[in-house]
């Protein structure tokens, strides 16, 4: 990863950042990857709605997932890494479908219940206070709203074997979470049932994913036959979740209020500084009226991480 891959930003944990990383081409493209992604592609496939307004990708990358997203008018993509941003940007043009945000998850610069969907795939291990992340998404999501989450579990049947044998000091039927590398957590499947449930969230489905992620498996089976096999074993959500990877879906009671300001995309945004609304355009930055910040717009991506110079 490179030198910035830990970056301190103000107010909030540290936060990942994948800023000149090679992630998208080194883990997918050319990681062996390809059982984990359409084992993810069909979870997805089964958790989002069939249709939507405005949809936040949260750790979107450089979209490998932001095509599934079909059924959506719009999507934001967001990412606290703009060269994360600018290969999505590549993989899928410039559109007025897709806006690109780099921004802090503990610090979203939207207003509140804007949007009608929200994702976060392989995102959550990266949040060192996972509750107060779920808080902010939750203030930005309107009723009615699907809120489709992916998290590590740290109840696998792997960690659960080496912590029988001994060969694992933290024991995977704690709640608390596990920092196993600097930065990337694992978490027990009712303490993340618990924090959104506290949000108001109600579960409606769970899928277990990646169920024959073990390099032997991927070497020895055709990946279809994998895939296969793991898509009929997802529904086993519900019963257990013994799997590396959990899918969840997550509603929000009431109904949707269909009144996404589609006409104006600076109308979305607030400061994340102040938490005022709305800012001003001045092309290539917007400024808040209450506390003077501005916040640049480049290349067709607007960032909200830090204040530009005044």
């Amino acid at each position: 990863m490179p030198d910035s891959f830990y970056m301190e930003t103000k107010n909030s944990p540290t936060v990942c950042d994948y800023e000149g990383s090679d992630y998208q081409t080194s883990f997918w493209d050319q990681g062996g990857r390809e059982y984990e992604d359409r084992t993810e592609a069909i979870a997805l496939k089964r958790l989002l709605p069939e249709s939507g307004q405005l949809m936040l990708e949260l750790g979107a990358g450089a979209g490998r997932n932001t095509p599934r997203y079909a059924g959506f008018e719009r999507v934001v993509l967001l990412d606290y890494s703009t060269t994360q941003l600018q290969q999505a940007q590549a993989r899928l043009g410039k559109s007025d479908r897709y806006i690109f945000v780099a921004a802090d998850v503990y610090r979203l610069p939207f207003v509140d219940g804007l949007f009608d969907g929200a994702t976060m795939i392989r995102t959550l291990h990266h949040m060192a206070d996972a509750p107060r992340a779920l808080a902010q998404i939750r203030k930005v999501l309107q009723p009615g709203s699907i809120f489709s989450l992916e998290f590590a579990s740290k109840l696998n049947l792997t960690s659960i074997l080496r912590y029988l044998l001994g060969r694992q000091a933290w024991s995977p039927f704690s709640q608390e979470p596990v920092e196993f590398v600097e930065l990337n957590f694992d978490f027990h499947p009712k303490a993340v049932r618990n924090w959104l449930q506290e949000l108001g969230f109600h579960i409606e489905r769970t899928l277990t994913v990646s169920h024959f992620r073990l390099g032997l498996l991927k070497r020895l089976i055709p990946t279809g036959i994998l895939v296969a096999l793991d898509s009929l074993a997802q529904w086993t959500g519900s019963l257990w979740q013994l799997t590396p990877s959990v899918f969840v879906r997550a509603g929000l009671g009431g109904e949707r209020s269909g009144v996404i300001p589609f006409g104006e995309v600076l109308q979305w945004f607030k400061c994340p500084g102040c938490g005022n609304a709305p800012l001003e355009n001045h092309d290539d930055y917007l400024q808040c009226s209450s506390c003077g910040s501005r916040w640049a717009f480049r290349d067709g991506i607007y960032d909200f991480r830090e204040p530009s110079d005044k």
